[in-house]
C-alpha cells in the first residue's frame, strides 16, 4: 500500500475520534468501565464479523502471548487511566495534558528503522500543541493545583501509554490489522470484569442513548483499525501532528451541538492546529 494513501486511511481515524467527546456526553449516565465493556465488544464484533467474508482472516489471531499482552493491556491502560484522569483531575488540564501524545508520537518516530526526525515536524507539532492549549484555555481558567496530580499523572502515563502503542506498531507491521479485532473483544471482556467488580451497572434510558453507545462503538473505538494501517504503513509523523486536530474538531461537534460556544480562541487554535499540520507534512505536500 503507497504511503500516501494509507497515511489517508490513518487520518479517518482522527476524524473518527473528533466525535468521542459528543457521543460520550449523549451516552447518559453508563459507568466508565460499563461503557468501555460495551463499545469494545461492537468494535470488536464488526471487526470479527468481516471474517465471514475473509475465512483465512481469523488468522490473525495466531499471535505470540507478548503480542497479545501488548494489544490488550495497552487499548485497557489507555482508556482506564484516561477515565481515573478525569475523575481525580478537571476535565480541561487532564485532556491538555493527555493530549501528549502525538507530540510523542512525533519524537518517538524518530527510534523507528528507516524513519528521519525532521525539525519542521518538531515544529509543527510544537505549533499544534500550542493551538491545543490555547483551545483549552479558551474554555476558562486552567488550574494545575497540587491536589490533582494524580489525575495529571494518569493523563500523562495515558498519553505515553497510547504513543507507545502506536510507535511499536509500525515495529510490529507483519501483524494483520484483523488481529485489533481480537484486541478489542478481549479488551471488552477485561473492561467488563473490572465493572463487575467495580461499579454498578446502568443501562442507557433512551434510544438516543443507545444510539451514542453504539457510535462509540462503530466510531472512535473502531477508528483502531484504520489507525493500526495509518502506523504500520503511513508517515507516522504526519499522523503525529496531524492528531492535534481531534480536539480541534472535536470541540467543533460540541459546538454544533450546542454543548459548547464558539469564540475567537477557538478560531485562532484553529489557525494554529491547521498550520502546525501542514507544516509537518509539508514532504509530503511537495511530493503530491
Amino acid at each position: 500500500m503507497p504511503t500516501a494513501r494509507a497515511t489517508l486511511i490513518g487520518f479517518a481515524a482522527i476524524l473518527m475520534w473528533s466525535l468521542l467527546s459528543l457521543l460520550t456526553v449523549s451516552t447518559g449516565t453508563v459507568p466508565p468501565f460499563q461503557l468501555a465493556a460495551m463499545t469494545f465488544a461492537i468494535g470488536g464484533t464488526l471487526g470479527a464479523a468481516s471474517w465471514l467474508l475473509r475465512p483465512g482472516a481469523v488468522r490473525a489471531l495466531r499471535q505470540p502471548a507478548a503480542i497479545w499482552a501488548l494489544g490488550v493491556g495497552v487499548l485497557f491502560a489507555n482508556q482506564a487511566l484516561f477515565f481515573f484522569a478525569l475523575r481525580l483531575a478537571p476535565p480541561a488540564e487532564a485532556q491538555l495534558i493527555n493530549y501528549l501524545w502525538p507530540l510523542l508520537i512525533v519524537l518517538g518516530s524518530a527510534l523507528l528503522p528507516n524513519e528521519r526526525l525532521r525539525p519542521h515536524h518538531v515544529v509543527g507539532a510544537l505549533i499544534a500543541l500550542a493551538g491545543t492549549a490555547l483551545l483549552f484555555a479558551g474554555r476558562g481558567g486552567l488550574s494545575f493545583a497540587a491536589a490533582y496530580w494524580p489525575g495529571f499523572a494518569a493523563a500523562l502515563a495515558a498519553a505515553f501509554t497510547w504513543a507507545l502503542y502506536s510507535v511499536l506498531a509500525r515495529r510490529f507491521a507483519a501483524v494483520p490489522t484483523d488481529a485489533v479485532a481480537g484486541f478489542c473483544l478481549a479488551t471488552a471482556a477485561l473492561a467488563a470484569l473490572f465493572h463487575l467488580a467495580f461499579e454498578e451497572t446502568q443501562w442507557p434510558q433512551t434510544v438516543g442513548q443507545w444510539l451514542a453507545v453504539a457510535g462509540l462503538g462503530i466510531g472512535p473505538i473502531g477508528a483502531a483499525y484504520v489507525w493500526d494501517i495509518g502506523m504500520k504503513r503511513g508517515d507516522i509523523r504526519i499522523l503525529g501532528a496531524a492528531s492535534y486536530l481531534t480536539p480541534l474538531l472535536s470541540t467543533a461537534c460540541l459546538v454544533l451541538a450546542g454543548y459548547t460556544a464558539a469564540s475567537l480562541s477557538l478560531g485562532i487554535a484553529a489557525a494554529l492546529i491547521a498550520g502546525g499540520g501542514l507544516i509537518a507534512a509539508k514532504d509530503m505536500l511537495r511530493k503530491r
